[in-house]
């Protein structure tokens, strides 16, 4: 989500009223919006490693076998490939590429979409990932980028979209549905192609399978965008060979999305969820619910005491914005006091996830054996 999240209420000002705070030349210099919003492609294949790479040998059957209808439990392999993938999405395409032919999907097509328009807070990032022989696909969502003001803009920007399933709506939050929505056709074209069994990479050149397989996931933001995806899949007839495909969606740290009652068409989408959610990790619990009220949905899992547990309740709605700045203010406390504190947002950060994820025995991306 945001790494500066005790700015946020001033930067909700800021979106609502650019004037009274500053006026809007001083919004223009802040965000950037001299920039012309843009659609972009960005394609890259990926290569073989040398040792201590892969780090899963044989990776695509493990994939595939991960989750099948007599098989719908959290796969900790698929769990570590998906967390890597998300952190990861906040890198550009060749970094993504090369990490992912470390994890083990070597000989992969990637393809990096791309959507920015500053003055409507949209900063939307997906990479799809395909496998060598065509039948694995993750699309990896990216989150928040710590650095990007207009990125918090639209995490604060949280009002009450409506998304229709079926017959029945439910209200999400605004700002990261339009950020689905701005790359949404760009995913989809390059999700029929594999499901027409052609390269992300290169679309003349096909390959020995089509889709079989579709995990979606993100950290933070990513993790919301992978959800609302997700159920737009289950509202569009248009779309039910793509979401016929989809076997989970996997998140870290994934901010609250959606209100309640979540309507029965989405009730699929929500038995293939899975969330990861660290100890401490504030983000899980906001929007704060003087925002708005905004629900979980899926099966969560809480990371303690060196292992991920199934969690019978999801992580509760923060109450009290008092937390914000206490969360941030833990980034610089001492190793004890941050260990102490309820929350902190340094076990928001990417890499902490991506480490409990990482099974005993396992190299890391980088090559190290811890």
């Amino acid at each position: 989500m945001v790494f500066l999240i005790a700015v946020i209420d001033g930067a909700r000002a800021l979106a609502v009223d650019p004037v009274a705070c500053g006026g809007h030349l001083l919004s223009y210099c802040l965000l950037g919006i001299a920039k012309i919003g843009s659609m972009s492609l960005d394609r890259r294949m990926g290569t073989r490693c040398g040792r201590p790479f892969p780090i899963y040998e044989n990776l695509v059957p493990e994939l595939l076998a991960a989750h099948t209808p007599d098989r719908a439990q959290r796969d900790a392999t698929l769990a570590h490939v998906l967390g890597i993938a998300a952190g990861y999405a906040y890198s550009d395409v060749e970094t993504l590429s090369t990490i992912m032919s470390r994890v083990g999907l070597e000989d992969h097509a990637c393809v990096r979409v791309a959507q920015t328009v500053d003055a409507m807070y949209i900063y939307s990032t997906a990479y799809l990932v395909q496998s060598g022989c065509g039948r694995v696909v993750i699309l990896a969502y990216r989150g928040t980028e710590p650095t990007n003001l207009g990125n918090w803009l639209a995490d604060a920007d949280i009002g009450t979209a409506s998304l229709t399933l079926g017959n029945e709506a439910v209200g999400v939050h605004a700002g990261f549905y339009r950020n689905v929505r701005a790359t949404r056709a760009g995913v989809i074209d390059q999700l029929r192609l594999a499901l027409n069994g052609k390269s992300v990479s290169a679309p003349d050149q096909p390959l020995e399978y089509p889709m079989q397989d579709l995990y979606v996931t993100g950290h933070s933001l990513g993790g919301a965008m992978a959800a609302l995806f997700s159920l737009t899949l289950a509202a569009s007839a248009e779309h039910s060979a793509i979401a016929d495909t989809l076997r989970a969606v996997y998140t870290f740290g994934q901010p609250l999305t959606a209100g309640e009652p979540l309507p029965e068409v989405a009730h699929a989408i929500a038995r293939k969820t899975f969330r990861h959610v660290n100890t401490g990790d504030l983000v899980p619990a906001l929007p704060p619910a003087a925002w708005g009220r905004f629900a979980h949905f899926g099966r969560e899992y809480r990371y303690a005491d060196g292992a991920w547990r199934e969690s019978d309740t999801p992580v509760a709605q923060l109450e009290s914005v008092r937390e914000l700045p206490r969360s941030l203010f833990a980034l610089f406390a001492p190793e004890k006091s941050r260990e102490a504190a309820r929350y902190s947002m340094s076990r928001h950060a990417p890499h902490h996830y991506i480490e409990a994820l990482r099974p005993k025995g396992r190299v890391t991306e980088f090559g190290d054996q811890e």
